[in-house]
């Protein structure tokens, strides 16, 4: 459970980087990152029986 959190933390933090960035190039990948984390927390939540999170 503690990974889910993690994982959450994770997206959350390069969503808001690639949402501050002002080079389209990193803002891409910070973005590209925050959705792979999302999906590690979509396969663990389905794992453990939980519910997917919300989408950003």
């Amino acid at each position: 459970m503690k990974m889910i959190v993690e994982y959450i933390e994770h997206a959350l933090t390069f969503e808001r980087l690639a949402a501050e960035e002002e080079n389209e190039g990193l803002k891409i990948e910070l973005a590209s990152l925050g959705r792979a984390y999302r999906k590690l927390v979509e396969e663990r939540a389905k794992q453990f029986g939980l519910p997917p999170p919300s989408k950003p």
